[in-house]
């Protein structure tokens, strides 16, 4: 969802949150860093003579899921409007209906006041996304 969503008459688009590539690579580049250390400690623990291993399956397994669903993942944007915040998949929330924005990595998480969660994934700035959104219902 990347193209403008239908508004309601009189609603006002206010932005729009697209993930970010950089952003994207970041944090998988960590991702096989974490899992590089992981595997390697794990199968240095077991006795492997080939912890080195770890490394290599890590970075590739990370470099393969990343190449894979980058298209996917990067093509989900939401729009932020006077009312309300679309989703992908034409979730909607109304900014009423929103009690928190937290940051979690290149995310912003968007609490609704029945309790549902929703991830803004792979944002170049989450606190800024955060603030937006924030001032967008009044807080």
């Amino acid at each position: 969802m990347t193209d403008t969503p239908d508004l309601d008459p009189g609603e006002t688009l206010i932005t729009s949150f697209p993930g970010n590539m950089t952003t994207y690579v970041k944090e998988h580049v960590l991702l096989a860093a974490l899992g590089s250390l992981l595997m390697s400690g794990t199968l240095m623990y077991m006795g492997n003579p080939h912890a080195w291993t770890g490394i290599v399956g890590a970075v590739l397994a990370i470099a393969v899921r990343g190449f894979y669903v980058a298209r996917e993942q990067l093509g989900f944007t939401w729009h932020l409007t006077d009312r309300r915040l679309i989703g992908p998949g034409e979730r909607t929330i109304l900014l009423e209906n929103i009690a928190e924005v937290r940051t979690i990595f290149s995310a912003a998480q968007v609490v609704t006041r029945s309790g549902d969660k929703y991830l803004l994934k792979y944002q170049a700035d989450t606190k800024d996304t955060q603030s937006i959104i924030d001032r967008a219902r009044g807080v």
